[in-house]
């Protein structure tokens, strides 16, 4: 699991069935000190996070594991929202 930030939306006017009842958001990957550690991507957001929150995120194969069918055609997916992070 990586941390990263939720910088934006996206809404989609079509998009794979396996993804209705989502939200995609833009996050930005960060280090444990919230400094920026890579390039924006999106990813599926299964935990209802908001603009600005520090969130976690899993990647690559681990992804489609995030929704109820185990399925989609998905790169990334947000699957906590983090309160604290002790470094």
């Amino acid at each position: 699991m990586f941390l990263g930030r939720v910088i934006g939306k996206i809404w989609a006017t079509r998009k794979d069935a396996a993804l209705n009842g989502f939200r995609l958001l833009i996050v930005e990957p960060i280090d444990h000190e919230h400094a920026q550690n890579g390039d924006a991507f999106v990813a599926v957001d299964v935990v209802n996070a908001s603009d600005g929150e520090i969130i976690y995120w899993v990647g690559s194969r681990e992804a489609p594991n995030a929704l109820p069918d185990k399925y989609g055609p998905i790169d990334a997916a947000v699957v906590g929202i983090v309160d604290r992070v002790n470094a």
